[in-house]
C-alpha cells in the first residue's frame, strides 16, 4: 500500500490523534470498542558511549491485523513474500514521520528531558505473519550520566496506540553501559482505561475530543530507570 499521510494525520481528520506514519482505511482497523486500535510489541535498547547516553535502538512489532494494512501492495515482483528490499522505502518514510510525535519516547538524563536527532538505519522485516519496524534514535547531543539515572518512557498520549514490552528480561537492555549500571522496568498496565469519573464510560467520542497534550495514555507507559553508580 502506497504511503500517502501518517495514520496520526489521518486520524486527526476524524478527530483523533494516531501514530505509525501510513495512510489506511481508519473506519476498517476500528474496533466497535474504545481505544487501543493498534497494538506494538517493543524492545528498545539504551545505547551508551564512554559513559555517555547517546540514543536509543527500537524495535516495534505490529500487530497481525495492523500489518496487513501496511504491507499492502509491498510485493513489487509478486512472489507473496516480502524482502527487506521491498520494505525499505516504507522503513524509511515511516521512520521519518515518526518524528511528528516525537517517536513515542521520552528520555531523561539526570533529570533533563532529552532531545533526539533524526532516525538512522531504518528496517523492516516479516516474521511470522508479524512485521517489525527497527530504527536507531540517535540524541542531538549525547548525555554524560555520570551518577546520576536515565529515564525512558515509550508510550503513546492519545493511547490509539497500546505499546506493551517483548517477552523476556531483553525487551529493554543496556549497551556500552558502565559497569555496576542497573536498570528497573515497569511495563504498561494490561487493563481497559479506568472510568473517569462514577457513572462516565470511556466513549469513542472521548477519545476523539483527546488531543497529545491531554497525555492520557501516560498511565499505559513502559518506562526503564537506569541508575550507574
Amino acid at each position: 500500500m502506497p504511503i500517502a499521510a501518517s495514520l496520526r494525520r489521518l486520524a486527526l481528520a476524524a478527530g483523533l490523534a494516531l501514530a505509525a506514519g501510513l495512510a489506511i482505511n481508519l473506519a476498517a482497523i476500528r474496533s466497535a470498542s474504545a481505544h487501543p486500535h493498534v497494538w506494538i510489541t517493543a524492545k528498545a535498547e539504551l545505547a551508551y558511549e564512554a559513559g555517555r547516553v547517546t540514543g536509543i535502538r527500537h524495535a516495534w512489532t505490529f500487530d497481525p491485523e495492523y500489518t496487513a494494512f501496511l504491507t499492502q501492495g509491498l510485493d513489487a515482483n509478486g512472489d507473496g513474500k516480502l524482502s527487506p528490499e521491498e520494505l525499505q522505502g516504507s522503513a524509511n518514510e515511516q521512520a521519518a514521520n515518526l518524528a511528528e510525535f516525537a517517536y513515542f519516547t521520552k528520555l531523561k538524563v539526570a533529570g533533563k528531558e532529552q532531545a533526539f536527532a533524526e532516525p538512522q538505519e531504518p528496517r523492516m522485516a516479516m516474521e511470522g505473519g508479524k512485521l517489525t519496524l527497527s530504527f536507531l534514535l540517535p540524541l542531538k547531543t549525547p548525555a554524560p550520566q555520570g551518577r546520576g539515572v536515565a529515564a525512558v518512557e515509550i508510550y503513546d498520549p492519545t493511547y490509539f496506540i497500546a505499546f506493551s514490552l517483548a517477552e523476556g528480561a531483553d525487551a529493554l537492555r543496556l549497551a556500552g553501559a558502565a559497569p555496576g549500571c542497573s536498570m528497573t522496568v515497569t511495563r504498561a498496565k494490561n487493563a481497559e482505561p479506568a472510568v473517569a469519573s462514577a457513572g462516565q464510560s470511556m466513549t469513542e467520542a472521548m477519545f476523539e475530543a483527546l488531543t497529545a497534550a491531554a497525555n492520557y495514555g501516560e498511565q499505559f507507559a513502559n518506562r526503564a530507570i537506569v541508575a550507574c553508580p
